[in-house]
């Protein structure tokens, strides 16, 4: 089963200490449907509108540690917030969305529940945040270093040349040289070469 609602109440089990209250004051004042999901490959969270018939519905992946599920759940509510107050006629991602989702991110800096190293990442995006946490390099580089789940999983850039890593699909890779940005990577099997970002997250074989 892919997802499972979770009662609101048990949200602070996902959630960074002293922020449960004020996120909970946003589900409860818009009736969102909140799901854990388990791991996507794509997605860290999903967000749909509500409808005549459906109230807003809001999942975020559960096996993110806890700064990495506020950051997620905070885009999600942004979008929400965004639908509320402009309807269907802004961009995913556009002013609008940036403009709600850094007050969202200011509000709980602010709130110091963050560590020193996830807080000045988040300070320098709060004028213009990505459309993913995933892609902001800086980032997830610091919010890995919380996963306590996920020990025997490794960023590229951190991987000495020449390792062997493997991938969620099972495919093998050999780590090779930077090109500018990313790293070329040869997977095994075929001989046939990939770019991989430096914080894309892999099994050390």
């Amino acid at each position: 089963m892919p997802k499972k609602e979770v009662p609101v109440s048990h949200l602070q089990h996902f959630l960074p200490p002293a922020t449960g209250e004020a996120v909970l004051a946003y589900l409860h004042q818009y009736k969102v449907h909140l799901t854990i999901a388990k791991e996507r490959k794509s997605i860290l969270g999903d967000y749909r509108h509500r409808t005549h018939y459906t109230n807003h519905r809001i999942s975020v992946n559960g096996n993110l540690n806890k700064y990495s599920f506020l950051v997620t759940l905070l885009h999600e509510i942004a979008h929400l917030l965004t639908f509320e107050q402009y309807g269907r006629g802004v961009q995913a991602h556009g002013r609008e969305w940036k403009m709600i989702f850094s007050g969202l991110l200011k509000q709980f800096v602010n709130g110091k529940v963050f560590p020193a190293d996830i807080e000045c990442e988040l300070l320098q995006s709060l004028h213009n945040p990505a459309a993913s946490s995933c892609a902001e390099e800086g980032l997830l580089r610091v919010l890995h270093r919380y996963d306590e789940n996920k020990r025997d999983h490794h960023l590229v850039e951190d991987l000495p040349p020449g390792s062997l890593f493997r991938l969620k699909d099972g495919r093998v890779f050999r780590k090779g040289e930077k090109l500018r940005k990313r790293f070329k990577c040869t997977e095994v099997a075929t001989a046939k070469v990939y770019l991989f970002s430096p914080v894309y997250e892999v099994a050390v074989l």
